[in-house]
């Protein structure tokens, strides 16, 4: 099977699978953790190397107070001890975002949860949190300008080489997948998406379940990736 190496997941639908249900949003949330923890592991058996999640934009402190101290409080218990079965099974965690508007408490745990898992090799679980793909760009070309500023040589800077510049050097995102029936990319990981496989589905996040992740592998399985060229196998 050919596998994506980095898969990333824009996890929609939390608060609106809880509304069906007549519950708070706050239990979608926390459903969409556990669903999480599992999606983590099962993404990694599968032969993913790399798998980011969206899991707090920079836009998302336009929501309630009690939404967003909520979440907060949800990343800290996620960080602290429910993480304890990724650390076990060898993946390395890390937070991809600004530190600008967090919380102490919640800073902490990220500090805790990265340095916990920093000599895991299994695998790589990206959490984006207080992340926007446009203010990972202005980030990044910001630390290009004072590398330039110091002498660097950008006469054969290449697009790849900006890699190295966002808030974790990670390989281009081979497979996007948006839960929750929404058709757009909401300003996440805008530069690794460039070449990216799209999958939309209408599943709410919380039943995004390993079956329906394995749905989204066989369907990248079947997309003829030609990054602007030509397979002649395919007679295209």
């Amino acid at each position: 099977m050919n596998v994506p190496k980095h898969v990333a997941i824009i996890m929609d639908g939390n608060g609106r699978w809880a509304e069906k249900r007549g519950l708070p949003r706050s239990s979608g949330h926390l459903e969409g953790s556990k669903t999480l923890e599992k999606l983590a592991i099962h993404a990694m058996d599968m032969g993913v190397e790399v798998l980011s999640v969206y899991a707090f934009s920079t836009d998302n402190f336009k929501r309630s107070e009690e939404e967003v101290n909520y979440l907060m409080d949800l990343f800290i218990k996620m960080f602290k001890t429910k993480f304890d079965k990724i650390n076990k099974r060898g993946i390395k965690v890390f937070i991809s975002g600004r530190k600008v508007n967090l919380r102490k408490d919640v800073l902490e745990a990220i500090e805790n949860i990265e340095e916990k898992t920093k000599d895991n090799t299994a695998g790589i679980l990206n959490i984006c949190l207080n992340y926007g793909g446009q203010e990972e760009i202005i980030d990044g070309a910001i630390k290009l300008a004072k590398d330039i500023q110091n002498g660097l040589d950008v006469t054969n800077f290449k697009r790849e080489d900006f890699y190295k510049y966002l808030y974790h050097y990670l390989p281009p995102i081979d497979l996007l997948i948006r839960t929750g029936g929404e058709l757009r990319v909401s300003n996440f990981m805008l530069y690794e998406m460039s070449y990216s496989e799209f999958y939309f589905t209408n599943t709410y996040f919380p039943d995004f379940d390993k079956s329906e992740f394995n749905k989204a592998l066989f369907m990248y399985e079947n997309r003829d990736r030609r990054f602007g060229g030509i397979n002649d196998k395919k007679g295209n």
